[in-house]
């Protein structure tokens, strides 16, 4: 028979590919948090009965107290409405296990349903369901929460990285979440500007830490990343402060520093949003400096005017920018916690800087509860 010639057999496996694609492609959205949860539900119904069936025939290796696990299971992979189903193929096998094996006794309890094995059973079933109907309100599977906040992460880690200098020119970046986690109320967003000759960085400290703030600075960063090196750098942070305005959040400011460096001459500007200072090391004096911009913080009201400060960075000079979690706790002010960050800083002038944020934040805020953010660019 020639390829272009419809036979029945030819007809057979179109409609076994069909019918194959379909599996699959079902089998995929599921467990990609798509789609519909009868394979699972199917799955585990079919699960229970077996698992009753062991415990019936061999009850010295399979506990009545093994329905817990396709539960388990349930709660993470059902919905409140299939887990319900689920549920009653518990409760139906436990009643045929009891009848079955006989009635609780405390010579042979091991074996037997027992008060203990109902109200664990109902006990985990309990939480299942608050955990599916979690999932339920929030819209997003187990099996693509995880990947979310790992994906949202990384962004982040990515739209944080500053980008390459030229030959000269030194930076580095650390951050630490509050309580160690992997989502911070500080961030940091920095790119190339003017083909190229001018760095401009943003570090902003959103209100709250950690995770109370993390959602706010995640939709912050993607907001300000996208305003970097659209606008001229005097109307970055009165657009800042508008896009904030019109969050209308209960907790709805923030606090930003937004740099222009030009990297041919090493002249900056410093344009403040009530934030803390920098500090410029000066290689001809060793000492450093505190450069101050005047502006209100962040979202408090409209029409804010931010004016800048100016200053040149020339070789041997470094600048230091940070956020209050490393230089304020609640047994120090900032001018103590500025005093012991520049006096460790003071270790790195002969390694030029190499390594030195992270060890920073290590030495002078390890346990501090709040976010921390240094950021360091050293000019060669």
């Amino acid at each position: 028979m020639t390829g272009g010639v419809d036979t029945p057999w030819a007809r057979m496996r179109r409609v076994l590919h069909r019918a194959r694609t379909g599996v699959r492609k079902a089998g995929v959205d599921y467990f990609r948090g798509e789609g519909s949860d009868r394979l699972a539900l199917t799955a585990l119904l079919l699960g229970v009965p077996a698992i009753a069936g062991g415990t019936i025939a061999q009850p010295d290796w399979c506990s009545p107290s093994a329905l817990v696990l396709p539960i388990v299971a349930g709660g993470l992979l059902l919905r409140p409405a299939s887990l319900l189903a689920l549920y009653a193929a518990a409760a139906t096998a436990l009643i045929v296990e009891s009848a079955v094996l006989g009635p609780y006794t405390e010579e042979d309890a091991s074996s037997r349903v027992t008060p203990g094995t109902i109200l664990v059973v109902a006990a985990v079933g309990f939480f299942g369901l608050l955990i599916a109907q979690f999932r339920s309100r929030v819209g997003v599977p187990w099996r693509r929460g995880g990947t979310m906040l790992f994906d949202l992460r990384e962004r982040i880690r990515v739209q944080s990285k500053l980008p390459n200098l030229p030959r000269g020119w030194h930076r580095e970046m650390a951050l630490r979440p509050a309580g160690g986690q992997s989502f911070s109320g500080d961030f940091v967003v920095a790119a190339r500007t003017g083909g190229g000759r001018t760095l401009e960085v943003v570090l902003t400290d959103v209100s709250g830490k950690g995770m109370d703030a993390a959602s706010r600075a995640l939709l912050l960063s993607g907001a300000f990343g996208g305003l970097l090196g659209s606008l001229p750098p005097h109307g970055f942070l009165p657009a800042a402060n508008g896009y904030l305005l019109r969050q209308d959040w209960d907790e709805g400011f923030a606090t930003s520093i937004h740099l222009v460096l030009d990297l041919d001459s090493g002249d900056f500007e410093l344009f403040s949003a009530g934030h803390l200072p920098a500090l410029q090391l000066s290689a001809g004096t060793g000492k450093w400096e505190e450069k101050s911009a005047d502006g209100p913080l962040l979202g408090v009201y409209d029409g804010a005017q931010f004016d800048p400060t100016k200053g040149t960075l020339r070789p041997g000079d470094v600048l230091m920018l940070f956020t209050d979690g490393l230089v304020e706790t609640a047994d120090r002010d900032i001018s103590e916690g500025i005093d012991r960050l520049t006096g460790e800083a003071d270790r790195y002038v002969g390694s030029g800087f190499h390594g030195a944020a992270w060890h920073l934040i290590e030495t002078v805020a390890k346990d501090v509860n709040d976010d921390r953010v240094l950021l360091l660019i050293c000019r060669q």
